[in-house]
């Protein structure tokens, strides 16, 4: 079990990783900091993320349920500060 654990929280990285490249496409350009956006910038953010979001919170809620069920990994705590870390970093951009 340890080694599918593993993997899932390299997934997760990698997942997170995406999560940033594809929200980069909707971050303002530093000139425009601080200006209103009236155009579909948020729509395309969240066209853009939400594929990944939805596909790994059906996987971080299956390994969560499964976790809870035997309480034999902690990794949950680090998985949710590497999502936490991405939304962090690309709420700062907008």
């Amino acid at each position: 079990m340890k080694a599918t654990n593993s993997i899932l929280l390299a997934l997760n990285v990698l997942g997170a990783f995406v999560y940033v490249k594809r929200a980069a496409i909707s971050w303002a350009i530093p000139q425009e900091q601080g200006l209103n956006a009236i155009t579909g910038e948020p729509f395309v953010w969240a066209a853009a993320i939400l594929p990944i979001v939805a596909v790994f919170f059906l996987l971080d809620v299956t390994w969560a349920a499964f976790i809870v069920k035997t309480w034999k990994s902690r990794l949950w705590v680090v998985v949710a500060i590497v999502w936490l870390a991405a939304v962090a970093i690309d709420f700062a951009h907008h």
